[in-house]
């Protein structure tokens, strides 16, 4: 799909941690140029911006997974108030995700291992604690940043499902996967093989994760064949622990990239889906915003056209489309 040059221009218009991005691959720059933007992270925009919030014990919002101020009993914590997006985790998943070199945080992991604890029981931060997807992002998170989260790499092999994929309620007596969880596993074990190179019994267990998906057509329940939820079609960035079609066809993408394969068509409804919510224009809109407390807003509001979500649905399309041509739904 070659994308309109003047949604191009608008889509470098664009802070950084996405116009680096879109000049690799979108608008097919010279290594040396999206190189060149994306070394400027640590100096410019909304990654510079995260950086300077950093606290002394190399914690943000001096907590793991909620800030310290935040009131478990309070108003904060109360149904649909929202996760707050300010503390270490989801602050280094952005940082991550927009492709900060991990050499800009050097010393963050050493850090982390004597200050940050969860607080799920007190556990050390690069233990882990229970929940698959706060395991998936430290998983990813530590071999970024070099840390040893292997006993976290076991974790997984050690908690997933029969059915082949995780469920973060496991713990209250889950015994069948969510999308949402497994999705989130998924990009863990993805962005880890990618870091160390993984194991066998690794790359086995993502695989049947995606097998989990792939019979559900990224889309469906296996037992009715209807859509598992709404959210599967409500796009938002950021993405944060939310499934939706565009951030599951994503993550296909990048594990296709990376095994070098070519797309599994058991996602031709899901990238339909995708093609479905491109407006006339070219651009995907911010659907929603997920409620709770940010450091600052990185993306436009509701109803708006949001040049991440136009990013990431131009992208698979032309992954898609690249390989398949215009593949319709079986």
């Amino acid at each position: 799909m070659a994308v309109d040059p003047s949604l191009l221009t608008w889509l470098l218009d664009s802070d950084p941690a996405l116009r680096w991005q879109v000049e690799r691959d979108l608008a097919g720059a010279p290594r040396d140029t999206w190189e060149a933007t994306r070394s400027s992270l640590a100096t410019e925009g909304f990654a510079a911006r995260l950086l300077a919030l950093q606290d002394a014990d190399g914690q943000w919002a001096g907590g793991a997974f909620f800030p310290r101020d935040f009131d478990f009993h309070g108003p904060e914590a109360a149904d649909g108030a929202g996760q707050p997006w300010t503390a270490t985790t989801w602050t280094l998943n952005s940082l991550r995700d927009w492709g900060l070199d991990a050499a800009v945080l050097a010393g963050t992991a050493e850090l982390l291992a004597a200050n940050s604890r969860w607080e799920y029981d007190d556990l050390p931060y690069w233990g882990g604690e229970v929940d698959c997807c706060i395991n998936a992002y430290t998983l990813a998170n530590g071999a970024w940043l070099g840390a040893d989260v292997s006993g976290i790499a076991q974790w997984f092999l050690d908690h997933r499902m029969a059915d082949g994929g995780w469920n973060c309620e496991w713990v209250e007596g889950s015994n069948r996967s969510s999308f949402h969880s497994t999705l989130n596993a998924l990009k863990g074990l993805l962005d880890y093989e990618a870091a160390t190179g993984g194991t066998s019994r690794l790359r086995a267990a993502r695989r049947a994760g995606e097998e989990y998906l792939l019979q559900r057509r990224l889309l469906r329940t296996l037992s009715t064949g209807e859509i598992v939820g709404p959210w599967v079609t409500r796009f938002a960035y950021p993405f944060r622990s939310f499934y939706s079609a565009l951030n599951a066809t994503d993550y296909f993408r990048a594990a296709a990239l990376h095994d070098g394969a070519a797309p599994d068509p058991r996602l031709a409804e899901a990238i339909e889906t995708v093609r479905a919510a491109r407006r006339p224009d070219g651009t995907w809109l911010q659907e929603r915003r997920h409620p709770g407390r940010v450091w600052f807003e990185v993306d436009v509001a509701p109803g708006e056209p949001s040049k991440w979500l136009t990013f990431f649905g131009a992208r698979v399309l032309d992954w898609w489309d690249g390989a398949n041509g215009h593949v319709r739904p079986r």
